[in-house]
């Protein structure tokens, strides 16, 4: 059995250490934040983005939002990390790519795994957190106390709305609904405000409303209480997702504190559009044309999201903390083709939802998982803008976590996206990383490829790689190949170019390979390529060699992820380090340590690692072992990785303790 020590050389001059360019920032300094997701509307759906140049038959309206982009910066490249919700939503909470997420597929419900979230990471920085709206990422149980990631234990200091999946599939959850296709489609369902089941007391509440009405009294109150303390926001929409359910009454006159919709908070009538009929209104602007009654109910219920991020927006005005809140709008996955009414059906081609792209909700073609998303951040975003890179939810969480003043944990996956927001400098390249499965296939709509119609999606993967899209679908072992595409010259997907040219066959190589450096396996959601050996690079990289450790000064809450941190200093040095593994700092700090592991026959390699504070190895890019989040000094960590022959990058991220003394102990076993 081969046994390779991994102990690097901890060597460096403590007066180096005499910067912190971790330091938190003053509350002052610290914006509001408001990530806003709409729950199955398509890139096509946002008048900026395709509706108001659409020749298409049919258009519908999204004036609030237009404004929010006018006003703010267009983010048309912005990719979910699946196409559905449960997975998409888990990436975006946990920040890190379906590659490494514990929810995968459609697993509905399944628990969020208890490590860090958007909502800790905040919390640590010291905001007030909370969710309203859709979670399904309770896992099983019956109420908060069983629920083991109801929202309060993962970061959420309060929450309010649908708990379970299917509840978020009605947006009445006081009423029966006749129309519905099922019985769970016809009856009102539960909704929780922290610890109590409130639904009781929403008779006529239209959810749409509901929450933003809730958000609104939440942020006025934590305003007039708190106001010298910072908050995030998760707005979690059920809507437009099926049923196609509209609201009982006109949206009302006006926006902000002194109009549109207002929490009464009374039981019976908790917000001020819980009157009338439920499920009768039509927005004006789409009867009378002809269209059919579930296109109506389709338009008038993105109309009515629109209204409200344009009531949000002016409430931020009103209280005068529109300059100090960032506010992002997306939506969690392509559109939907169901409208779970009664023998009546509902096609995204109604409107071209997808916009001029092919596929829908459990595609992975670009109108399954390109998301309509906007920033918005007056005095800071610079008006008219557009962000061009290709960017994903996993972004966000290194994103907020700079702009409150702390690192993200190594264990995200994303680049920060803060500066090149603002128009200051770029960012760096993202990771775009899909991977989903579905026995479904793709619409047959005509204006989407011809080939592509009625394909079977099965297993699905996607992978950015200079400045091109890789797409398998139906993937039958890890030799199946990618078709390759590029979006700037191509962004409908029409000429593939996968072995077009020696340079596209060198391509298709290169993604086979990154696919396997940079994810783990799951036991829940297998693929054809979970066996195959990670390859290894045949000869180390000159990178390699020169960067050994580098040095991160800090009072740090947990192992930092370093991308958006600058070392103070580093230690450049061959890749065969001497044995010894401790390094005394003058001050607290985070070490990264680049090394590699040289493989000479393929096969799975055990790893065992020990540290007496806390830290996070990476082999390739993949995240292999969690010494973090409620990691126990000391403690042994096991794990497995199956490796081909070559070098491969070793990269492990150690806290200090007190006294600035990092150390660790890794063995790997062949």
């Amino acid at each position: 059995m081969r046994r390779f020590n991994f102990r690097p050389l901890l060597v460096l001059a403590a007066s180096l250490l005499c910067v912190n360019p971790s330091a938190v920032l003053a509350a002052d300094d610290k914006p509001n934040v408001i990530f806003i997701l709409a729950d199955d509307l398509g890139w096509g759906d946002l008048g900026v983005l395709h509706q108001n140049k659409s020749t298409h038959a049919r258009k519908h309206k999204t004036p609030n939002l237009d404004q929010m982009a006018e006003e703010g910066i267009q983010m048309p490249s912005h990719y979910c990390p699946a196409p559905v919700c449960a997975p998409s939503r888990a990436s975006l909470l946990m920040g890190v790519h379906q590659g490494h997420a514990t929810v995968r597929n459609n697993q509905f419900d399944k628990a969020l795994n208890d490590n860090h979230t958007l909502a800790t990471v905040m919390k640590t920085a010291g905001y007030r957190t909370a969710l309203i709206g859709k979670y399904g990422l309770q896992g099983e149980g019956k109420n908060p106390t069983t629920w083991p990631s109801y929202p309060t234990k993962r970061g959420f200091d309060e929450f309010f709305g649908y708990v379970a999946h299917r509840d978020g599939h009605v947006h009445y959850p006081a009423d029966t609904w006749p129309l519905g296709n099922s019985p769970e489609h016809r009856v009102g369902k539960e909704l929780w405000w922290n610890q109590q089941e409130v639904s009781k007391d929403l008779k006529s509440c239209y959810t749409t409303d509901l929450f933003t009405a809730c958000s609104k009294a939440w942020i006025t109150e934590h305003r007039k209480t708190n106001p010298d303390q910072p908050f995030f926001l998760y707005l979690a929409y059920d809507t437009p997702h099926g049923a196609l359910q509209v609201p009982p009454v006109a949206f009302p006159e006006g926006k902000g504190l002194g109009g549109g919709v207002q929490w009464i908070g009374q039981p019976g009538k908790m917000i001020n559009t819980a009157t009338g009929t439920i499920d009768s209104y039509r927005h004006p602007d789409y009867t009378g044309k002809g269209w059919s009654d579930v296109e109506e109910r389709f338009a008038t219920m993105v109309r009515r999201i629109d209204n409200c991020v344009g009531d949000l927006l002016q409430t931020l005005r009103d209280l005068e903390i529109a300059e100090n809140t960032l506010v992002v709008f997306s939506s969690d996955n392509g559109p939907h083709h169901e409208s779970y009414i009664d023998k009546v059906d509902y096609e995204a081609s109604s409107f071209q939802s997808y916009g001029p792209f092919d596929g829908t909700k459990r595609d992975t073609w670009e109108g399954g998982i390109r998301m309509p998303t906007l920033a918005w951040w007056p005095g800071h975003i610079h008006a008219h803008s557009v962000h061009p890179k290709a960017t994903q939810f996993h972004d966000w969480m290194p994103t907020f976590a700079q702009l409150a003043g702390v690192a993200a944990p190594a264990r995200s996956d994303g680049v920060s996206m803060a500066n090149s927001l603002q128009g200051s400098r770029d960012s760096g390249e993202s990771t775009i990383y899909v991977e989903y499965e579905q026995n479904g296939k793709t619409k047959s709509y005509s204006d989407f490829l011809e080939t592509r119609r009625g394909r079977k999606r099965g297993q699905m993967q996607v992978l950015f790689m200079d400045g091109f899209k890789g797409i398998r679908t139906d993937i039958k072992s890890h030799v199946d190949s990618f078709e390759i595409y590029d979006l700037a010259a191509d962004p409908g997907e029409r000429k593939n170019l996968a072995a077009t040219s020696a340079s596209f066959e060198q391509l298709q190589q290169k993604m086979k390979d990154r696919v396997l450096r940079l994810r783990i396996p799951n036991g829940s959601a297998q693929r054809p390529y979970d066996q195959e050996p990670v390859p290894g690079y045949p000869e180390l990289e000159e990178t390699a060699q020169k960067s050994i450790i580098a040095v991160y000064p800090g009072e740090f809450p947990y192992v930092p992820n370093v991308k958006s941190l600058t070392p103070v200093a580093t230690h450049p040095s061959t890749a065969k380090m001497p044995v010894s593994n401790s390094f005394q700092a003058s001050q607290r700090c985070a070490v990264e340590f680049n090394s590699w592991v040289q493989i000479k026959e393929p096969g799975i390699c055990q790893l065992t690692f020990t540290t007496p504070t806390r830290a996070f190895l990476r082999i390739h890019e993949a995240g292999i072992v969690d010494a973090d989040f409620g990691y126990e000094s000391g403690t042994t960590k096991t794990a497995s990785i199956r490796l081909g022959v070559g070098f491969h990058p070793v990269t492990v991220t150690v806290l200090s303790d007190d006294q600035g003394k990092a150390a660790f102990d890794l063995e790997i076993r062949q």
